[in-house]
């Protein structure tokens, strides 16, 4: 007879890995079956932001936005290294909207989310910023203020890891096909990449497969994603189209808000759309509509212009929100909601429904203490304190890479860097007593060696170069084709 796991979780999304840790570390038995690789659809699609949402206060959304930024700043403490400031100057554009509408706005989310870390808006002159001598109007008055940055991908693996460390079961290339009540029990079956079929037995069933939660709500029989809509975001990535660390917030002339951010030191992310999708997300790529609408923002702002040429890399992920068919895509909320089944029903199954990246702890918490309730458990929150693995860092993020720099003098400050905010405190486990860049082996490009590769293969569930290139790292943008395929050959070998 099989074991009877707590929860079973479908989709190693962020929602996902983020309720798998929760529940894990509160003393539940844990499965989580994810279809593809963790984040390997719209948890690594992002803007790469962790922010309250400052359009959305024009919505009216003051409950999504105070939540956010109580989030931002619980992130900002568990995972320094994933998780950083970022000052945005948002250019006024007065026949957009009022400069004292902005004004309102900014202050009231300074004061919205309760007390912040990060510094507060403001006023300034495009003039005295070296970031707008790029700009198409490089004078002028511009507001400031403050939100943070991060590595999606990472973030969801980082939750995957913790929950792995507290018991429980992660795995990858693994699709649910079939699940079934069984009295008060849900029978699971999954394929592996491999072509296995694994079966387990739960007390609870979580559907957090994202774009994919329709089609495991017919699975499940939950009939709970009636309002839920597809939407699909694209972004661009060009070389760097200006100076400085801070990134913008443009006013475009359809009302819609853009951002161009500082990416991975030598590119500028741009983005995003929202339109109506339909089909396999998997599938989704940005279409020239959206390229062409990115690229005329960019010549819109940027006093160089762009091309199709220019772009290095571009994105797109869909995502599932909860809304009203009518409703401008735009538009949509990015509240979720949680939907567990009733006692009636047999066995329960937890259908969560929208989101954003920066919300998911909090939405991990809110679920699992649904889940907690019905199996009688009554541990104690502990996520929003609990560093993320690799977080923790008493003395803070600059003495640990000094203390970093001291212990790995043969790496160059970008290499370092990137060690840092990628793994944190278990950057030792990836170099381990290395005393030279020999010593962490083969070279493959972009600062990738094989003592990290190793540390990927065997602690982050990456098996393919897609993975480690796009997802666990962003090398894909510094390495050529030739390396690109001599990494992926050593998966294949």
């Amino acid at each position: 007879m099989k074991d009877i796991m707590d929860i079973l979780i479908i989709g190693g999304g962020i929602n996902g890995a983020g309720i798998a840790r929760d529940a894990a570390g509160r003393g539940l038995s844990v499965v989580l079956c994810e279809q593809g690789d963790l984040a390997g659809a719209t948890s690594s699609a992002s803007t790469k932001m962790v922010h309250g949402g400052l359009r959305y206060l024009e919505y009216y959304e003051f409950g999504l936005v105070r939540e956010a930024l109580a989030e931002r700043e619980r992130l900002l403490h568990i995972a320094p290294h994933l998780v950083t400031p970022l000052r945005l100057i948002l250019p006024h554009n007065a026949d957009m909207r009022p400069a004292l509408m902005i004004r309102a706005g900014l202050w009231l989310y300074d004061h919205l989310g309760g007390g912040s870390s990060l510094p507060r808006s403001g006023t300034l002159r495009l003039g005295n910023c070296i970031e707008a001598k790029a700009l198409r109007q490089p004078r002028g008055l511009a507001f400031a203020y403050s939100d943070a940055r991060t590595d999606d991908a990472r973030l969801v693996v980082a939750n995957a890891i913790d929950a792995a460390e507290h018991g429980a079961q992660i795995h990858t290339r693994t699709k649910v096909i079939s699940c079934s009540r069984e009295g008060e029990y849900w029978e699971i079956s999954a394929k592996t990449a491999a072509g296995k079929t694994k079966t387990w037995r739960a007390r609870l069933l979580v559907n957090a497969a994202g774009p994919w939660v329709d089609a495991m709500d017919a699975c499940t029989g939950a009939k709970a994603v009636s309002h839920m809509r597809l939407v699909k975001g694209s972004h661009i990535v060009l070389p760097k189209l200006f100076d400085g660390p801070r990134g913008f917030l443009f006013q475009n002339d359809d009302r819609r808000v853009l951002f161009a951010l500082p990416y991975q030191g030598e590119f500028t992310l741009f983005g995003t759309t929202d339109t109506p999708y339909e089909g396999d997300p998997y599938a989704a790529k940005m279409d020239d509509k959206e390229r062409d609408y990115l690229l005329g923002a960019v010549n819109r702002f940027f006093a160089t212009p762009k091309s199709k040429e220019d772009i290095v890399w571009s994105y797109s992920g869909v995502r599932a929100l909860f809304g009203d068919e009518e409703m401008d895509a735009s538009k949509l909320s990015r509240e979720y909601h949680l939907e567990l089944s009733h006692k009636k029903d047999g066995a329960p199954v937890l259908t969560v429904l929208g989101g954003k990246i920066t919300t998911f702890r909090a939405l991990a918490e809110k679920a699992v203490d649904q889940l907690a309730e019905r199996l009688g458990n009554t541990a104690p929150h502990w996520t929003g304190t609990t560093a993320l693995p690799g977080g923790d860092m008493p003395a803070g993020l600059s003495a640990f890479d000094a203390d970093m720099a001291t212990r790995y003098p043969f790496l160059d400050e970008a290499l370092r860097q990137r060690l840092i905010h990628a793994y944190g405190t278990r950057m030792t486990k990836v170099l381990g007593q290395a005393k030279s860049l020999k010593s962490l082996g083969r070279h493959y490009g972009g600062g990738l060696y094989q003592a990290e590769l190793n540390y990927l293969k065997s602690h982050e569930w990456a098996i393919t170069a897609e993975d480690v290139l796009w997802r666990r790292t962003k090398l894909g943008l510094f390495l050529n084709d030739k390396e690109r395929r001599a990494l992926g050959d050593t998966f294949n070998a």
